[in-house]
């Protein structure tokens, strides 16, 4: 028995984790392009761009991980193809590798910069360890950053650069930041913090251009044809599924790599998890694929299970975290603009949630420096919301933790 996992971000190093740990015993390899050790992404937008903080990348694994648990690691060398009926896998380097069974778990990609000039010194995607490298020297002698996109990725980086009391700039074609994730209320709350931290937001503002001097970066040109003057420019326009090998091999695709509720894909011996897959949610009422860390882990133990023989549907609730202007804001469900919202706590005060509901069902809570509430919110929304309505959260004294309390 064999399985091969391409990819060694955090659903291919968690699925090869989840599936020692569920007693598979058979040879289990790792294959990435990438030349580094599996390490963690999400600090890389945060305090490790930072000139003063540790330069050493987080591992994934300690490294004795790989020969403990008998994963074989294979760096450096990118696939080139999949010969899906032999069922062998064939890297650039000319090694071949068979699998009974296939992990595609090939992540996503920064996405590039619309217009000219995106090869210019000091304009960078914020996605790699060697992306966050450049930035992290660039941003010690920087004096002017421009930040494109308003969403998680840009955000903490303005953070971390506000933190430096650089002139920062934030521009995002939406009405509100993080408008695709977050309600109106907490995308208000980050607004003003991030203005209170210094920054300048500017919305409805897109990129139509890029200007140099000398082959480095002086000013975007925003699509009002605004100038604004910059050093640095991080570029936060979201990602797209890393799906070129899904589609190589004539697997479905659709908004990445369409998997069944077992992830598995349209070709029943491959597999496919994290940030590239597609899977019908039962949460949502339709297919999704969310950018995670947390449904990255989820879904590669939910995978582990299935091929050990304990199939399962993928059924998690979704739930992903920031930390922005000194702030933990975690979220549990998916935000949708219909949403009627109850607050409770106090967000000025750095604790508190939005309870978010449709149809007078809970779907989604926001939560700012309340672990507690975040946690009760995922038991309640995987319940269903838990029989808690808007009316019930208005009521003096009411807490999540203690909704959750309730149920059996």
């Amino acid at each position: 028995m064999a399985i091969v996992i391409i990819g060694a971000g955090h659903a291919g190093v968690e699925a090869a984790d989840a599936l020692r740990r569920q007693g598979y015993d058979g040879e289990l390899t790792i294959v990435d392009g990438a030349t580094h050790e599996p390490y963690q992404r999400p600090p890389l937008s945060k305090d490790y761009v930072d000139p003063g903080a540790d330069a050493s990348p987080l591992p994934m694994r300690a490294a004795k991980f790989w020969a403990d648990q008998r994963v074989r690691l294979l760096l450096g060398s990118p696939v080139e193809r999949v010969d899906r009926a032999a069922r062998i896998v064939r890297l650039a380097d000319g090694t071949e590798l068979g699998y009974d069974d296939l992990v595609l778990a090939t992540g996503a990609h920064g996405r590039p910069a619309p217009c000219a000039g995106a090869e210019l010194d000091g304009v960078l995607i914020l996605r790699t360890l060697d992306d966050a490298i450049r930035v992290r020297s660039m941003l010690a002698d920087a004096r002017r950053v421009v930040v494109v996109g308003a969403g998680f990725i840009g955000l903490e980086f303005a953070s971390a650069a506000e933190k430096r009391g650089l002139a920062v700039t934030v521009l995002e074609l939406a009405e509100r930041p993080m408008q695709r994730v977050l309600s109106p209320v907490m995308s208000e709350h980050y607004r003003a913090r991030h203005q209170a931290a210094g920054a300048r937001l500017v919305f409805g503002e897109g990129l139509a251009g890029l200007e140099g001097t000398d082959g480095r970066v002086s000013a975007v040109i925003g699509s009002s044809g605004a100038r604004y003057e910059a050093d640095l420019v991080v570029l936060g326009l979201g990602i797209t599924p890393a799906d070129e090998l899904g589609r190589e091999m004539g697997l479905r695709i659709d908004n990445g790599i369409a998997v069944d509720e077992q992830l598995r894909t349209s070709d029943p011996h491959v597999y496919a998890i994290g940030d590239v897959a597609s899977y019908p949610s039962g949460y949502a009422g339709c297919r999704v694929r969310l950018e995670a860390v947390q449904n990255a882990t989820d879904q590669a133990r939910a995978l582990a299970r299935t091929l050990t023989g304990t199939a399962e549907a993928y059924t998690a609730v979704p739930w992903f975290w920031t930390v922005q202007c000194g702030t933990k804001l975690q979220i549990a469900g998916l935000a949708v603009p219909e949403m009627e919202t109850v607050t409770t706590g106090e967000l000025d005060a750095g604790k508190g949630s939005v309870l978010g509901f449709v149809d007078g069902r809970l779907v989604c809570v926001e939560s700012v420096g309340a672990p507690g509430d975040h946690l009760a919110a995922r038991k309640l929304i995987a319940a269903g919301g838990g029989g808690v309505t808007p009316e019930q959260a208005r009521e003096p004294g009411f807490t999540l933790k203690a909704a959750a309390k309730t149920l059996a």
